[in-house]
């Protein structure tokens, strides 16, 4: 898995331009198709990087809980 920095400029320039056009009362914002692609690419590297960092992280506590959990059930018999 990369460690490299990814380059969250597309999303931080999406988040901006929706600030704006809400201060704005906007009905829409338009991209262009290179934006829209600079975007989703940006969002899919991420995703994929959080996804393989939840593997991993999962991964590597498998079974390195030394928590016991003990269940007792009675009969009911002292309930009033």
């Amino acid at each position: 898995m990369s460690t490299d920095p990814i380059n969250t400029g597309p999303i931080q320039q999406f988040i901006k331009q929706t600030q704006a056009a809400d201060k704005s009362n906007a009905k829409e914002i338009r991209l262009d198709i290179a934006t829209a692609k600079n975007l989703s690419y940006t969002l899919g590297i991420v995703m994929a990087r959080l996804n393989g960092d939840l593997e991993k992280f999962v991964k590597d506590n498998q079974g390195t809980s030394d928590e016991v959990i003990e269940v007792k059930i009675g009969g009911g018999g002292e309930w009033k």
